[in-house]
C-alpha cells in the first residue's frame, strides 16, 4: 500500500499534467514528414515504417503486398502519427504480426458499457501518446472519440489517463515508448532551438 505522501505527490502531478490539456490543431502540420523519417529511422530493427493514410488509422502487418509492417495514421495529424505509435509500443510481438494486433474497434456510436470498455484499453497508449507529446515540445489532448454516442466523462478519462502517465514516469515507459521519447527530445526539442530567432548567432 502507498504511503500518504506518495499518493499526495501522485495526485499533485495528476493535477499538473490534466492542467496542460489543450485541444490540438487540425490545421496541415510542417512537422509530419520529419516524424515520420524519425520513426522509421529510429526502428528500423523492427521493420515497421509509419505511413500517412486517409480516414481510419490501421496496423498492417508485413505479407503479400509490403515486406514490412506499416503503422498508418489519419488525415496527416501528427496528434494521430503518435496515438497509432503508442499502441505499436504495447503490442507484443505476436500482436504485432496481426492487422491491428487483432483487436476488434468498436466505432463512434458507443453505448455507455462500449464507452467505459473502450476507455479503459486507451489509459496506457494515450498516457504514453501523452509523453510522445510532451517530448515533442507539444501540448496534449485526450481522445474519448465517441461525438456520436454516449456522453464520455472527458474530465474523469483525462485524470485517469494522467494518472497512468504520472505512474510511467515513476517506473518507467515500455522500452519502444522510452525510444521514442528520446527520439522525439532529440529531434524536436534541437529543432525548436535552431528554429529560435538568433539560435545561429555566436
Amino acid at each position: 500500500m502507498k504511503s500518504q505522501s506518495s499518493q499526495s505527490s501522485l495526485e499533485n502531478a495528476v493535477e499538473k499534467e490534466v492542467a496542460n490539456v489543450q485541444p490540438p490543431s487540425l490545421e496541415n502540420d510542417k512537422d509530419v514528414p520529419t516524424l515520420i523519417s524519425l520513426f522509421n529511422s529510429t526502428f528500423e530493427d523492427f521493420n515497421t515504417r509509419l505511413v500517412l493514410g486517409d480516414d481510419e488509422p490501421i496496423y498492417i502487418p508485413a505479407g503479400v503486398d509490403k515486406s514490412y509492417h506499416q503503422i498508418v495514421f489519419a488525415h496527416g495529424f501528427f496528434s494521430s502519427a503518435l496515438h497509432e505509435i503508442a499502441h505499436w509500443c504495447i503490442a507484443g510481438e505476436k500482436r504485432r504480426l496481426l492487422e491491428d494486433y487483432g483487436y476488434w474497434y468498436c466505432p463512434d456510436g458507443r453505448n455507455e458499457t462500449q464507452q467505459a470498455d473502450f476507455e479503459k484499453v486507451e489509459i496506457k497508449p494515450q498516457a504514453i501518446e501523452w509523453a510522445f507529446t510532451e517530448a515533442a515540445g507539444r501540448r496534449f489532448q485526450v481522445s474519448t472519440d465517441n461525438l456520436n454516442g454516449a456522453e464520455p466523462d472527458r474530465e474523469g478519462f483525462t485524470k485517469n489517463v494522467a494518472a497512468q502517465l504520472a505512474l510511467y514516469k515513476a517506473d518507467g515507459f515500455p522500452s519502444r515508448a522510452e525510444r521514442f521519447i528520446n527520439a522525439l527530445k532529440n529531434t524536436f526539442c534541437k529543432k525548436t532551438h535552431d528554429d529560435a530567432p538568433g539560435a545561429d548567432a555566436a
